[in-house]
């Protein structure tokens, strides 16, 4: 079957290469479709160029993947729009973490087919062999679809335990000249990007988060090595951003990740997503020596009662110590606090601003975001419970409408107090940030016509 997809523009310059298509992309070509993908994000194209392309080429299937978020949201309704309104409509499928959780009012609102849910490789392969087959569609596992105006859910598909057998993503069937571009930090402006999963999953169940997969699943290092030498070789990479929801699993994972990419000599530098209560002095000199850069922590809050009621698993002095030893090990830690979880007030979101200011590397730019209770997440269930949220359409449609902005709220002041206390917040962390940037100019500058040094490459920004 000739099958599109869709890779939207979420209006960023520079976008990451979107892993959850590439892996299907794979997945499908391998079982004999044929695939083309169509870039909406490296050329930010309205929508009535993508109508007028289904328009002029005949598809049997259009695919489109999105998370959950206001903008994706909107963005979902407006590609169907251009789906449904072409002449030439293929069989529409959606899926990703937005439509998941909540796969009926998606297929209602966005007059799709069908909905894969979850992983998608074995499912997006089996839906197609149906719709070949002319099968009922009920006899696909893990799939959504409307039968008489109402939702049918099939049988949960299986996860795929070993996912060392997954084939790489189809890369050569997207721009990669354009995603090798992303920057990230410490990253060098002759450096070319790649992103990959070392695993699967998180086995961790914080209260806000809508991953609907229990568990984790961990490629093996002799397999992330293979994948790192073929990005180098295929497309000059130099750099990784490992996009997984924890890189560093567990101590002992870590440990062998390291070694294994020491071994390998790979000569390579590296962000991952990290837990704060692994990182210690042996473990964070492993990494480091292993060519690893940036860690991204998810701190979320610095009071221990909240981190209990977050579900997260650390304690305020696990995250000081972690962040501490990390500094000392020359890495820069990336930080997420978030505010207004159950029990939040004024002095919580304080204790995160001194957090910020007395730790921050500057290696990026921090501000502290509303916490968003995502449809599939515990919080979510949480505010339909405690009449604060209606349903999915009350989230989407009256709610959610920016992510800097409050959707659900779970504390005791009002909306307007919550809204004031957060930008009183962020104007301390933007005027903390720039002005070491701004210190950092001038420090170039001296240096330049002072010191007359001739290394110097311009005042840029990137």
């Amino acid at each position: 079957m000739k099958v599109l997809l869709v890779v939207y523009d979420n209006d960023s310059f520079i976008h990451w290469f979107p892993l959850g298509l590439g892996y299907v992309a794979s997945a499908l070509r391998d079982a004999g479709h044929e695939v083309t993908v169509y870039s909406q994000d490296k050329f930010h194209y309205p929508e009535s160029h993508l109508q007028a392309y289904l328009n002029e080429n005949r598809f049997d299937v259009v695919g489109v993947s999105i998370v959950a978020g206001y903008y994706q949201y909107r963005k979902l309704l407006q590609i169907s729009e251009a789906i449904n309104g072409s002449s030439q409509r293929p069989f529409y499928v959606i899926g990703g973490h937005g439509p998941a959780p909540e796969p009926e009012y998606f297929l209602k609102k966005t007059g799709a087919d069908a909905v894969v849910i979850g992983e998608g490789e074995i499912t997006a392969v089996n839906l197609l062999e149906a719709l070949e087959k002319k099968r009922d569609l009920a006899t696909v596992k893990g799939i959504a679809f409307l039968q008489n105006g109402r939702g049918v859910v099939t049988e949960p598909q299986e996860l795929i335990a070993d996912i060392d057998t997954i084939a790489f993503p189809a890369w050569d069937l997207f721009p990669m000249e354009y995603y090798t571009l992303l920057r990230m930090p410490h990253i060098q402006n002759k450096d070319r990007c790649g992103v990959m999963l070392t695993g699967r999953g998180c086995p961790f169940k914080c209260n806000f988060c809508y991953r609907m997969d229990e568990g984790i699943r961990v490629r093996s290092p002799e397999n992330i090595v293979l994948e790192i030498k073929a990005l180098k070789q295929k497309y000059g990479i130099t750099y990784i951003a490992f996009a997984d929801e924890l890189t560093m699993a567990s101590k002992a994972r870590t440990k062998k990740l390291c070694e294994a990419f020491i071994q390998a000599d790979l000569n390579i530098r590296w962000t991952c997503n990290g837990r704060l209560n692994f990182a210690t002095p042996e473990i964070l000199q492993l990494l480091k020596k292993a060519g690893c850069v940036f860690i991204n922590y998810g701190i979320e809050c610095m009071d221990n009662e909240i981190l209990k009621v977050m579900n997260k698993s650390l304690t305020v002095r696990q995250i000081v110590e972690g962040i501490e030893e990390t500094l000392a090990a020359g890495i820069s830690p990336g930080f997420n606090i978030i505010f207004g979880n159950i029990g939040e007030n004024a002095e919580t979101l304080q204790k995160g601003v001194d957090f910020l200011l007395k730790y921050d590397d500057h290696s990026q730019l921090r501000t502290i975001r509303p916490v968003t209770p995502y449809p599939g997440s515990p919080l979510y269930y949480y505010a339909i419970e405690k009449r604060l949220l209606k349903d999915c359409e009350d989230f989407y449609e009256r709610k959610h409408v920016n992510s800097d902005l409050l959707s659900v709220n779970f504390t005791s002041v009002s909306d307007d107090e919550f809204h004031r206390l957060l930008f009183d917040a962020n104007e301390t962390l933007l005027e903390n940030y720039f002005k070491h940037q701004l210190e950092k100019a001038i420090d170039a500058a001296r240096k330049l016509y002072v010191d007359k040094d001739a290394g110097f490459r311009g005042f840029r920004q990137t």
